[in-house]
């Protein structure tokens, strides 16, 4: 991936085809802890995101803010202001630069998880997305060299977090209904969460 708008462009397009192959495992997980329309909705939000994606603009923050009102407009139930918001955040972040770098990508995740933290009120521990994000932050903060290198690290983190979900009872979410029966599954947007940053650092390599 180039670190320009078209760069990020590619990789948005790396991500929509991710999770259209992921569709099914993410009903699935979400089926088990939730109302199966996870990966249902994800697919129909980068379905229409990538339909707007050649006239995204021009920058990389041009492109993530139309990600963002996409997925916002277009997914349904908490996933919609979810991923909006983190895209959002990263977008402004990111600002009127033409190109990201890894110092940049770095900022732009840590603002991602601040505008989620705040959009669902989730800590870590509470079986969400924020399980994923959260360590996936650390290690790109961490993780010297490349925009590929740094979300390489991001996303390597990211799977372990989403792993990590399984033993947790959710405290958020639908999810939280069950209580303890929620244990045993991993948590479908952390699962997403680690597919995007997975998708990206590809588009990267």
């Amino acid at each position: 991936m180039g670190c320009d708008a078209a760069g990020v462009i590619a990789a948005i397009r790396s991500a929509a085809a991710v999770v259209d192959a992921h569709r099914d495992e993410l009903v699935n997980l979400d089926r088990e802890i939730g109302d199966a329309d996870h990966g249902e909705n994800l697919k129909r939000g980068f379905t229409a995101v990538v339909s707007k994606l050649d006239a995204a603009g021009d920058t990389p923050g041009a492109v993530l803010k139309v990600v963002a009102s996409t997925l916002i407009s277009t997914v349904g139930g908490a996933a919609g202001p979810l991923y909006g918001t983190a895209f959002l955040r990263a977008a402004a972040k990111l600002g009127t630069a033409v190109a990201v770098t890894p110092g940049s990508v770095v900022d732009a995740l840590e603002a991602a998880l601040e505008g989620v933290v705040a959009r669902g009120k989730a800590e870590p521990g509470d079986k969400t997305m924020v399980d994923a994000l959260t360590p996936a932050v650390a290690a790109a903060r961490a993780a010297p060299g490349s925009v590929a290198d740094v979300l390489r690290a991001a996303a390597d983190a990211a799977d372990q977090g989403a792993r990590d979900t399984v033993p947790l009872v959710a405290r958020k979410g639908r999810a939280s209904y069950l209580g303890e029966r929620s244990a045993g599954h991993m948590d479908p947007g952390a699962r997403s969460t680690a597919l995007l940053l997975r998708a990206f650092a590809e588009a990267a390599s």
